[in-house]
């Protein structure tokens, strides 16, 4: 009977440890992999994962590394929408810095009013129907009009801290598909929000939902020039 409680006690106090330590430890994770950043002793993920062969351009990789650093983000997911590609590219990239792993390489639609095959006008207003600039915080997920959905933040003043606002959430739509590609030379457009393929919007949504960061990128000489996350500090390749 004794040896059975002592089971009983040991198992508790391993069922304890759950949650709380496992959030504790990831944040431990990524505070190494800051500091491993800053002291630039860290290996450089952006040739480790040949980001150059999939389109990514390493200033924007670097871009986006800069802006998760200076968020203060606890998790070590960052995703880039890069907008400079256009829309027949696989433009939306979600990489585990830890794990040194693309989660995801695929398609993202732009705003309407954006621009067609490229984005190349951006804006924060409502009614709008372009996408905005930025970096971006993920919420919480809710069920709408395009099923499960991601609500979003915008942290840029002036370029997108209007997004919630405007309802601009990531989410799945029939229009960003290979096929839609081949009818039209182009991906369908939204009114704002980065819709990714309906097939693959459940799996990226549950990986980064909470409080990972998000970048939409493109090469505007207005934002690269007064973007907060971008100005002040040299770019650290990782």
């Amino acid at each position: 009977m004794k040896r059975i409680c002592l089971v009983l006690v040991v198992l508790l106090n391993i069922a304890s440890t759950s949650s709380t330590e496992i959030r504790t430890n990831d944040r431990k994770l990524v505070a190494t992999l800051k500091k491993a950043i800053n002291a630039h002793r860290n290996p450089t993920i952006y040739d480790q994962l040949n980001l150059d062969q999939f389109g990514l351009q390493r200033d924007v990789f670097d871009y986006a590394l800069r802006g998760w650093q200076k968020m203060g983000a606890q998790k070590p997911v960052l995703s880039i929408v890069d907008l400079s590609q256009p829309s027949t590219k696989k433009r939306l990239y979600v990489v585990d810095l830890l794990k040194k792993k693309i989660l995801f390489n695929t398609y993202v639609s732009h705003g309407q009013k954006s621009g067609d095959l490229v984005a190349t006008s951006f804006s924060n207003t409502q009614s709008s129907f372009q996408s905005s600039l930025g970096f971006y915080k993920t919420l919480n997920t809710y069920m709408g009009k395009h099923g499960l959905s991601l609500q979003l933040q915008g942290l840029e003043k002036g370029f997108n801290d209007n997004v919630y606002n405007r309802n601009i959430v990531l989410h799945g739509a029939d229009y960003v598909c290979e096929e839609f590609i081949r009818k039209t030379g182009r991906l369908g457009r939204s009114q704002g929000c980065p819709a990714v393929p309906y097939a693959e919007s459940k799996k990226i949504i549950q990986v980064v939902k909470g409080g990972t960061c998000l970048f939409v990128y493109s090469p505007n000489p207005d934002y690269l020039k007064n973007s907060a996350y971008l100005t002040g500090g040299q770019t650290v390749s990782l």
